[in-house]
């Protein structure tokens, strides 16, 4: 189909806010008595945060002291692409009663300042496909971590020396790939051999979807993808407004029946038929803040979640919306920035934002029943300033939280500082909280009983 191209030239800030760690101070020039003092930059593997916490939401004095509905937990023996099954529907699954670690285990390299580790894994028959910070692909035992097989299906080329990000996805007894090094494979999920292999023009750092008899995969030049599933063959392609700054997390495509959505680095969200790719309608999740520039970065990094023909998905920029899957009309919006994915359950939607708020919120009405603080108290030390202007954090910022997961009555997270949490559903309140011991950037799967985590340092962390 004809291509569209555009954007707005915002930020030269590129994908590190995934995982930042501070602020960015605009008024440190204005002092003339502070001394200079090295500017803060990214080393290490260190991540600088560009996000601007100026967004504020409050919860409904209508909604407060009333209950709200939940399903009941279900077994999920299998976790098989991004979100869990595109034909069952994934709200609340059995898994880690205890909440406590059963083992961990490492599978690959791990992030630094070149390579990350962005992938989310999936789970069939009893084992997990991973991707390492360099995107070589492993298969590991679900019950004890074992390594089954590892391959680096990809060639490091003179145009490609380094790359990372991608995913994998499950269909049909097939893998499907998708890498930072330019391409979309198929793959064995017993041996890790590649069956076929398509060369891409632009890496791609979120995880493909397979529906429909396609393979589909969303570019870093905001391009939506599809590959024959048989035969790799290239199909239709959707060209979304292009946006030179975006985030390092790159948004899968969610899908319900012959509708595909795609969310872009534009803001964009948009359903399109799987069949032929023709567009369905067309919304924006942006919003401008007079406070910071930062909100031009527009990013749905999260991926879209359809859930009872509503589609939830939120922005980097601070718009979480609820809108009709059929008509594209907006049902309801809050003003959360957040680049992870909503969980709808039952009556409610949970999602946590860039500023460590978890948020329940009226899937009817968009109201909020409760918002839990997890970075309440949280203090970063200054330096530098005078009379209290241009004081800059001395390092690392407010901890960023990944999920969440709706598991055995527990709504579970995990953060960047490696603690992984567990809330009461109804009420917020922190049911337990355990030691990770590494960060954590991906948000967990839940499948076969177990609560799965993947560290920065390319560990998988199973808990019971």
């Amino acid at each position: 189909m004809t291509k569209r191209i555009g954007g707005v030239a915002v930020l030269a800030a590129s994908a590190l806010a995934l995982a930042g760690c501070s602020t960015l101070s605009a008024v440190g020039d204005m002092n003339p008595f502070k001394k200079d003092e090295p500017k803060e930059v990214a080393g290490d593997g260190r991540r600088i945060s560009i996000v601007a916490f100026d967004q504020k939401v409050e919860t409904s004095e209508s909604l407060q002291g009333l209950d709200f509905y939940l399903p009941m937990a279900a077994a999920t023996a299998n976790w098989p692409q991004p979100g869990g099954d595109l034909v069952q529907k994934v709200d609340h699954v059995e898994a880690a009663p205890a909440f406590e670690i059963a083992w961990r285990k490492s599978f690959g390299k791990g992030s630094n300042r070149h390579v990350h580790v962005t992938a989310p894994p999936i789970l069939v028959d009893g084992r997990l496909y991973v991707m390492d910070a360099e995107s070589d692909l492993a298969a590991v035992d679900a019950q004890t971590g074992s390594v089954i097989w590892r391959k680096a299906i990809h060639a490091r080329t003179k145009r490609d020396k380094r790359g990372f990000g991608g995913g994998v996805a499950w269909s049909g007894g097939k893998l499907y790939v998708s890498s930072g090094f330019r391409f979309v494979a198929q793959v064995d999920p017993a041996s890790g051999e590649v069956g076929w292999r398509r060369e891409t023009a632009s890496p791609i750092h979120g995880a493909p979807i397979v529906t429909s008899g396609r393979v589909f995969v969303i570019s870093t030049d905001n391009e939506l993808l599809t590959y024959d599933v048989a035969t790799g063959a290239p199909g239709w392609t959707y060209q979304a407004l292009v946006e030179p700054a975006r985030i390092l997390a790159s948004s899968s495509p969610a899908a319900s029946g012959d509708t595909v959505i795609g969310a872009f680095a534009s803001g964009e969200v948009v359903a399109l038929r799987a069949a032929n790719g023709n567009d369905l309608w067309n919304t924006t999740l942006a919003k401008a803040s007079r406070t910071s520039a930062l909100s031009e970065i527009r990013d749905v990094a999260g991926r879209p979640v359809v859930y009872e023909g509503d589609i939830y998905a939120a922005s980097h920029s601070g718009v979480f919306a609820a809108t009709d899957l059929r008509t594209g009309q907006s049902r309801w919006s809050l003003p959360v920035a957040s680049i992870s994915s909503p969980w709808p359950a039952g009556d409610v939607v949970y999602i946590v934002s860039q500023a460590g708020e978890v948020i329940c919120v009226s899937r009817s009405k968009g109201e909020v029943y409760w918002i839990r603080n997890l970075n309440e108290g949280e203090t970063v030390k200054k330096k530098g300033g005078f009379l209290g202007l241009g004081r800059k954090e001395e390092k690392g910022g407010r901890t960023l939280w990944s999920g969440p997961v709706l598991a055995s009555d527990k709504l579970i997270l995990a953060s960047s500082d490696g603690r992984a949490v567990a809330l009461n559903p109804k009420t917020g309140e922190i049911i337990k909280t355990i030691n990770v011991g590494s960060p954590v950037l991906i948000s967990p799967i839940a499948a076969g009983g177990m609560v799965y985590l993947v560290t920065d340092n390319a560990e998988l962390v199973a808990i019971r």
